[in-house]
């Protein structure tokens, strides 16, 4: 039997591979928190966000910030409560302010508009902005992830509510594991579980507490149908087959039928799996093509 492989996004930092741009990290004040960046490239503006529990690094390891620096200037940042960025363990400094994060790094940047892409967490973050600060987008792509949008329900809070209490604990998400773990293929074990604990209290940059929060913090991310089927800037959605998400970005193509969706056959959740979406050829190249479609668009 396959052994099942666990999303980036539940992955401890420490436990991925070691590649890094750490002799150009930087840091800005974001109304009173401390976040970390990075930049690469020259060109327009691309800004990645990494998904839940998750960092920049991602990214990197992806391929997909070299591939994009070839060409884009590319900014990514770990998100407040993550990576080297502060880790508030306050909910309410969470939510909205993740999106205003990127708007406060724009204008740290003296960036007007960029190409925003998020992945998973960083997916919700995206299509919030959407609705709050859509003047800031060239374009916008949702990997992994349709956001939050609809109504925000007891069972919902009942399931973040668990999560929170979850990471408290174990530093990690058993719910959430399970959650994303591929629709079709082996389930996380007590051994992986346990394995993933372990790794995450060892992670000085981990914060259980701010992942809580985070966690607490989710119904402030939920936009209206309303609101999401009124967006108007160019989005593409990538996701794949095997993605519980799927489902969540078919709902939205139908509520928002400009969004346009590429699906990556075989692919699963998790950006640090060898089949994580983000790390498919069809990836970054979906991006690219989207991106340079928009661009032609636009010429007279």
């Amino acid at each position: 039997m396959p052994r099942f492989t666990l999303p980036a996004a539940l992955l401890c930092a420490a436990l991925l591979p070691t590649t890094t741009l750490a002799q150009q990290d930087k840091f800005f004040d974001s109304n009173g928190v401390r976040l970390r960046y990075v930049e690469q490239g020259q060109g327009q503006p691309i800004v990645l966000l990494h998904g839940n529990g998750n960092t920049l690094q991602s990214w990197i390891d992806a391929g997909v910030f070299k591939n994009l620096a070839a060409d884009f200037r590319v900014i990514a940042f770990d998100a407040r409560g993550h990576g080297r960025s502060a880790k508030p363990h306050d909910p309410k400094q969470y939510g909205p302010e993740m999106a205003r994060d990127v708007v406060r790094l724009l204008d740290h940047l003296s960036i007007p508009k960029a190409h925003i892409i998020g992945y998973s967490m960083g997916a919700g973050t995206t299509l919030q902005l959407l609705t709050m600060n859509p003047e800031r987008f060239l374009t916008a792509v949702l990997g992994a992830s349709a956001g939050r949008f609809g109504a925000w329900t007891d069972a919902n809070q009942r399931e973040a509510e668990l999560e929170a209490s979850e990471r408290e604990k174990e530093c990690i998400s058993r719910s959430q594991m399970i959650r994303l773990a591929p629709t079709r293929g082996p389930k996380p074990t007590e051994e992986d579980f346990q394995r993933l604990s372990k790794g995450c209290f060892a992670d000085p940059n981990q914060d259980r507490f701010a992942l809580a929060a985070v966690a607490r913090s989710r119904g402030a991310n939920v936009v209206d149908r309303q609101r999401a089927a009124a967006i108007t800037v160019p989005t593409l959605g990538i996701v794949g087959t095997l993605d519980g998400n799927l489902a969540r970005l078919q709902e939205l193509k139908k509520l928002r039928p400009s969004l346009q969706l590429v699906i990556i056959e075989g692919a699963v959740h998790g950006s640090g799996d060898p089949r994580g979406a983000m790390r498919h050829p069809r990836f970054v190249a979906a991006i690219r093509e989207f991106i340079a479609a928009q661009g032609k668009s636009t010429q007279p």
